[in-house]
């Protein structure tokens, strides 16, 4: 069997797999040592188990996670776990594929927490508490910007001095990556077409664009954090670096940071909520008008770039995650802005989530793909044991 973990600061996510890569099992537990620590498990076609728990650390999140597979019945004992994947969310430059956990690796991936100073460090944590309950699984990193390791110097490289690449690995990373390709494999399965020109639009509370030609990643819109690109839930996405000089007249870096990362994107700029369902029932308000509007508009006009990536037209473009998958309304307005490309939805398959909801007209095929980097990262793993 195989297992995948995502460790956050006060979190867990994992899934069980068995060897044929079918998911058995998916749960996660929330606000690690907090008073609201809560466990939530999704099985059996959708039904969801949610109760209150302690647990003061990652290492008691992962005994009891499995303690939870045992009491069910899904695993004899912790030796029935023959493989793990663990997400770290930077891989840097060194990275291009998983690592298989060891001092070597686990101590690059210390080194490179000083890029992902809030992501890589509960990586860690995961990761140690997992080797110490599982020593007799073998153990890999799966990373999220090594999808977009192909990038070309001339997507990667900012305008910024060299020297600032060179000595400090200033550059765009991407993030996402087990998403985005996921989603672009399934819609080479989809079309039926190996050879593909793509543009996948990965959008939940993080938001990302991705440019991939044949299976291969162009060109991406997080880059040296996950804060750029458009905006997201909280986040502003990118925006003039000026203002933050003007900022730091009167504020804090820190409290500059906090508004960029906690306080901007559909929350800030709503005033409302970080999340798209509940700006959904205030449809009327201008608030929302104003927060749908520039998300499109964000969306579609990166969308419009990355034909320069793709050195023309996209033969696809790929909605997923919580909002792409969900949010017709949203993927609908974005599409608006894409007439130049004569992108054209079917109203009744767009608005029921449909797998390819483009109208037969659309020069371009448009399509809604659940995501599912679980799979994706225990896919990866099976590959290279």
């Amino acid at each position: 069997m195989i297992l995948t973990i995502n460790a956050g600061s006060s979190s867990l996510r994992f899934s069980l797999f068995d060897g044929n890569l079918n998911q058995i099992y998916k749960a996660h537990i929330d606000a690690i040592a907090q008073k609201n620590c809560i466990y939530k498990a999704y099985y059996d076609k959708g039904k969801e188990e949610v109760f209150a728990i302690k647990v003061k650390d990652h290492k008691k999140a992962i005994l009891f996670a499995l303690e939870e597979l045992n009491t069910k019945k899904l695993i004899e004992n912790k030796n029935a776990i023959q493989m793990v994947a663990h997400r770290v969310v930077h891989g840097g430059e060194k990275f291009k594929k998983p690592a298989k956990l060891n001092l070597s690796s686990i101590r690059s991936i210390k080194k490179l927490s000083a890029l992902a100073p809030l992501h890589n460090p509960a990586n860690l944590a995961g990761i140690k508490a997992a080797k110490k309950a599982l020593p007799k699984s073998t153990h890999w990193a799966v990373f999220d910007t090594s999808f977009h390791s192909t990038l070309p110097e001339h997507a990667y490289l900012y305008g910024l001095p060299y020297s600032l690449y060179k000595k400090q690995g200033i550059r765009r990373y991407g993030f996402h990556g087990s998403s985005h390709k996921y989603v672009s494999q399934r819609a080479t399965e989809i079309l039926k077409q190996k050879k593909l020109k793509l543009i996948t639009c990965h959008m939940g509370n993080g938001v990302s664009i991705a440019a991939v030609k044949n299976g291969i990643c162009k060109d991406t819109s997080m880059g040296f954090t996950p804060l750029e690109g458009p905006m997201m839930g909280t986040r502003s996405g990118s925006f003039d670096p000026a203002i933050i000089f003007h900022l730091a007249e009167k504020k804090s870096l820190e409290s500059i940071e906090r508004i960029v990362q906690k306080k901007s994107g559909f929350l800030g700029l709503s005033t409302l909520s970080s999340d798209v369902r509940e700006l959904k029932k205030n449809m009327k308000s201008k608030n929302t008008t104003r927060c749908f509007s520039l998300f499109s508009y964000q969306v579609a006009k990166l969308i419009l770039s990355y034909c320069a990536a793709l050195n023309g037209a996209p033969d696809a473009i790929v909605f997923t995650a919580g909002i792409g998958e969900n949010a017709y309304y949203l993927r609908e307005s974005i599409c608006k802005h894409l007439s130049v490309l004569n992108v054209r939805l079917s109203k009744a398959k767009n608005k029921a989530n449909a797998s390819v909801i483009s109208s037969p007209a659309s020069s371009v095929k448009v399509l809604v793909i659940p995501t599912n980097e679980e799979l994706q990262m225990a896919t990866e793993i099976k590959a290279l044991s």
